[in-house]
């Protein structure tokens, strides 16, 4: 029986993978597309990017199924594909997994609002995550990571949605910006507020991604950190994103920039880092071998 996620935290800082979007942009993905359709129509380009995080040193990848819930697969009239992709997204995955590493199932955002600001019940919120984890978790990843979340309702929505299905662990990101007066999403939550309510919701292991850069991840670490004594994730996008003359997407951080403040996000109490948006093997790398000094 190989050791669980949380037995391999006894032992030290663990990494994650960087950005999939990025990576499957280099690989030719095209503008508007499903980037889940390509668990079964370009299997190879999947396998090979976990596969490059893997050897750059990451100990877990995420499954490519970040807008995989059914409500986001509907905008692109796959929904009934939903469990089938999730599915795909696992089994790829966990196919290219070595010994010793692991494999998170990635649960984005809905990209849509529940009622009074939008059109959804929490009640169907849930049922379209509950199908996405189902799926992950017949896939045979080690555990479920809800990512990304700007609502802490959608994340309790998630949260219930995933443990209806399965007995693995389910850990959860929220997502902030830097405001003059702290770290929110845009629904207004602090940090500080995000993390009780998740303790509360007994989520064994909590975090932040996307949105800021390596610096402001660090600061907001240490305000985490401050607010609770879960192991804590941490994943910083490359900077801010914007369109080159060449019409390519580029990152505001350069990697040497970006990891120079991987010590102090290990120092203020990150226990699992890797990268986000603008982030590829390459980052990684660098951070594995910041790790292992």
């Amino acid at each position: 029986m190989s050791e669980s996620i949380f037995d391999r935290l006894q032992k030290g800082v663990v990494l994650l993978d960087g950005g999939m979007g990025t990576e499957l942009i280099a690989s030719g993905f095209p503008q508007g597309a499903c980037p889940e359709t390509w668990n079964v129509e370009k299997a190879d380009i999947i396998l090979q990017i976990h596969k490059s995080y893997f050897d750059a040193g990451s100990d877990v990848v995420l499954t490519n199924s970040f807008g995989g819930s059914k409500i986001k697969l509907t905008s692109y009239e796959l929904g009934e594909k939903c469990y089938d992709l999730n599915y795909a997204a696992a089994t790829l995955a966990i196919t290219i997994k070595p010994e010793g590493k692991y494999v998170a199932g990635s649960m984005g955002p809905t990209g849509k609002f529940l009622k009074p600001l939008g059109e959804y019940t929490a009640e169907e919120f849930e049922d379209a995550y509950s199908e996405q984890a189902q799926g992950l978790a017949d896939g045979g990843v080690d555990f479920l990571l809800i990512e990304t979340q700007y609502d802490l309702n959608e994340a309790f929505c998630a949260l219930r949605g995933a443990r209806k299905v399965t007995e693995i662990p389910v850990f959860v990101t929220m997502t902030f910006e830097k405001c003059p007066r702290g770290y929110f999403t845009i629904m207004g939550n602090s940090a500080a507020q995000c993390i009780e309510e998740l303790e509360k919701k007994e989520v064994p292991i909590v975090g932040t991604n996307c949105t800021l850069n390596s610096e402001d991840m660090a600061e907001l670490v240490k305000i985490m950190r401050e607010n609770t004594s879960l192991p804590l994730i941490a994943q910083a996008n490359a900077g801010q994103p914007s369109i080159s003359e060449s019409g390519e997407v580029i990152y505001s951080q350069a990697l040497e920039d970006y990891v120079s403040f991987i010590p102090q996000m290990i120092e203020n109490g990150a226990d699992i880092i890797g990268g986000c948006c603008g982030t590829n093997p390459d980052y990684i790398k660098r951070m594995s071998e910041i790790i292992k000094q």
